[in-house]
């Protein structure tokens, strides 16, 4: 996994191999996506990246968003709320999958070794060699089942791993 300091760099190697140049703006929405876990959508990221700099424009965040997914270093998400997300892809090849509250939007990124077990498989049975594959769960959060969070309360991404190697 690259530190924040590493996706930087790699962020800043990219533009000058593209022949960009590594301005104030870019530089302060790139620190802003990667210290960020959520979820992004460009609304979002450039809400967030205002209240660091707030003569960052909108076009420059998309195309800024952009750059940092041909560079290999944001993922793009899309769920079922029809927005399309970016997650910061530093975790290399390690692969997890989302399960999404219909109400306040939370979403949980989980991962279970059993899980993926079962896929593998359901594909082999099935006579295919399994290339990728997304699973998406949709439901209704604890917090919000209980009414501790209004339904317009914004969630953050939350990380949940299980291993039952």
């Amino acid at each position: 996994m690259l530190s924040r300091a590493e996706r930087f760099a790699a962020f800043r190697k990219a533009l000058k191999e593209k022949g960009l140049k590594s301005t104030a703006q870019r530089d302060d929405i790139a620190h802003v996506f990667f210290g960020s876990h959520r979820h992004l959508s460009v609304d979002e990221l450039y809400r967030e990246v205002r209240k660091v700099n707030s003569r960052v424009g909108y076009a420059t965040v998309y195309r800024t968003i952009k750059l940092l997914k041909e560079c290999g270093l944001a993922d793009e998400q899309h769920f079922a709320d029809g927005q399309t997300r970016y997650e910061s892809a530093e975790r290399g090849d390690q692969h997890h999958d989302h399960i999404i509250c219909d109400r306040c939007g939370r979403i949980v990124e989980f991962s279970d070794d059993e899980l993926e077990r079962l896929q593998e498989d359901i594909s082999n049975r099935l006579g295919f060699v399994l290339a990728r594959h997304r699973l998406e769960l949709y439901g209704i959060c604890r917090e919000c089942r209980e009414g501790v969070r209004p339904a317009s309360a914004p969630a953050r991404t939350a990380h949940a791993a299980r291993d039952r190697s």
